[in-house]
């Protein structure tokens, strides 16, 4: 068994023996009834500094109301404000999913484009959103990195890196593609929930004797 494979494996392991988790926002897009490429793109834009319960809940609600591309891209601004005003920054990311609505329904036909290169032409999409509409929209191999991603790999020594955007190229090239659509789900549930920031939870961790930062302790 390889090493990603263990450590995927003993994250999962860790999580179900401690408290099984609630799923990460995007995974619980992906599997909801409206789960569309657009709602998880709108969802990763939405999700930037919010909690996932408030990304969901705000998604479910918006796309209850603007179902397509092209009626999002319509929508009155100070509607779409009051949807998403949980999420923060709401005045900002109100105007970003509209002009992104807008551009998806004009250049694209409607459709979310299923390309790196195009998802970062949107307005405000970095390659954190573009991967994550790969993954949990396309079912496309990529590695979404966000704070927990990068704060893991790290930790774990999977990488020596300062930036995530530096992690996610070490990532690419030390980890088989076939696990690459499962590293930002786990590595997120299991920062959210046992490898903290603050206080890590070390001593249920299954993980730890693969770990350079519980080594260094």
């Amino acid at each position: 068994m390889d090493k990603i494979r263990i450590i995927l494996d003993g994250m999962i392991a860790t999580m179900n023996h401690v408290k099984p988790p609630r799923m990460t926002a995007l995974r619980e897009l992906r599997e909801a009834e409206n789960g569309s490429p657009l709602s998880i793109l709108i969802g990763t834009i939405l999700s930037a500094r919010t909690r996932d319960e408030s990304t969901s809940a705000v998604v479910r609600e918006l796309f209850s109301k603007y179902k397509t591309a092209d009626s999002l891209a319509k929508a009155k601004l100070s509607d779409v404000e009051k949807i998403i005003k949980r999420t923060g920054f709401y005045h900002v990311k109100a105007k970003r999913i509209i002009e992104v609505a807008s551009i998806i329904n004009s250049k694209y036909s409607g459709k979310v484009p299923k390309t790196i290169e195009e998802l970062i032409s949107l307005p405000g999409v970095g390659r954190k959103t573009a991967n994550c509409v790969l993954v949990y929209a396309f079912d496309e191999p990529a590695i979404p990195v966000d704070t927990h991603v990068h704060r893991i790999a790290n930790r774990l020594g999977l990488v020596k890196t300062k930036i995530p955007e530096e992690t996610e190229i070490e990532l690419m090239k030390k980890i088989p593609r076939e696990y690459w659509i499962r590293i930002n789900d786990t590595f997120v549930m299991y920062g959210q929930n046992i490898c903290k920031p603050i206080s890590p939870m070390c001593s249920v961790c299954q993980i730890k004797k693969k770990c350079n930062y519980y080594k260094t302790r």
